[in-house]
């Protein structure tokens, strides 16, 4: 089980960083639902008492940059970023690195048909690869199997385009009810041509996640937001065997994790030789259409 050198790593999960004051405008979507005093007065990011040793990347004369050259530092050939096609530093790196970036929309199914207007926008205007949920990051929240979701969900079949949802117990102290993992299954059943990427763990249902993967192919699984050293071991033991084409990497830099930390443990995670092309690279190919 030997971590391979040079595979061209594609990161699922990344951003541009910025001054503290810009990271901090990356979570004011969501503060009308923080309602205990740490989330609204202290916490940097709403998740960061999950989080030790958050990256600190301090200013920098070009974030963008500096992004790429720690991308070239760890092996990461293409790292997916959030875009809403607004001037914003990921709207210079795709244009400036169509090579290494490409660009995902967070879908908001309460703004209705406009919304759906805006990810065909999105797809022509920028290339989206994507598209993105946070159900219970949403105000007001939108579970995963709400109808709200179903215009986005057939576009993203029409348009040909992943979605990725976070599902499992959210990291801000926000109510896990629209992100419980058994709420794939009809959206999976209803959309069999949808390809679906779990964010964010799934725990602690990690263990229906395995089954939901089992039942429906066109389920998957990234691993963003966790540390190597906690991917939960259902998931490992799934891609070891008959889930090696639904498991990829995703990191978290610069919301939580930083990338010495990441690289520094995955070598030690369990998996097997032929899973790890599969796992680095080869599924988020396949998957996003790369």
């Amino acid at each position: 089980m030997t971590f391979p050198a040079d595979v061209g790593v594609i990161d699922l999960m990344l951003n541009i960083p910025g001054t503290g004051e810009e990271q901090r405008a990356w979570y004011d979507f969501m503060k009308p639902l923080l309602l205990d005093r740490q989330s609204r007065e202290q916490f940097e990011m709403p998740a960061q008492y999950m989080f030790k040793d958050r990256p600190r990347v301090g200013p920098q004369d070009d974030y963008v940059a500096y992004t790429v050259a720690e991308m070239d530092r760890f092996g990461i050939a293409r790292a997916m970023i959030g875009c809403d096609g607004t001037p914003t530093p990921s709207l210079d790196a795709l244009r400036r690195f169509p090579d290494r970036f490409f660009a995902s929309y967070h879908a908001n199914p309460n703004r209705g048909m406009d919304e759906v207007r805006t990810i065909v926008r999105l797809h022509g205007e920028i290339g989206i690869k994507a598209v993105t949920a946070f159900p219970s990051g949403l105000c007001p929240q939108v579970p995963i199997d709400d109808k709200k979701w179903f215009p986005i969900y057939a576009k993203c079949v029409e348009l040909d385009l992943p979605i990725c949802i976070c599902v499992g117990v959210p990291g801000p102290r926000l109510p896990m009810a629209p992100q419980k993992v058994e709420l794939l299954d009809e959206v999976c059943w209803f959309f069999p041509e949808l390809r679906v990427v779990m964010r964010h763990g799934g725990e602690p249902w990690t263990d229906l996640a395995v089954k939901l993967m089992l039942k429906y192919p066109n389920l998957s699984y990234s691993t963003s937001a966790f540390a190597p050293r906690h991917y939960p071991k259902e998931i490992i033991d799934f891609a070891n065997t008959r889930g090696s084409d639904q498991v990829m990497y995703a990191g978290y830099f610069p919301m939580g994790l930083t990338l010495e930390r990441i690289f520094a443990e995955l070598p030690n995670v369990p998996l097997k030789d032929a899973v790890w092309p599969k796992f680095l690279r080869d599924n988020a190919v396949r998957t996003f259409k790369l």
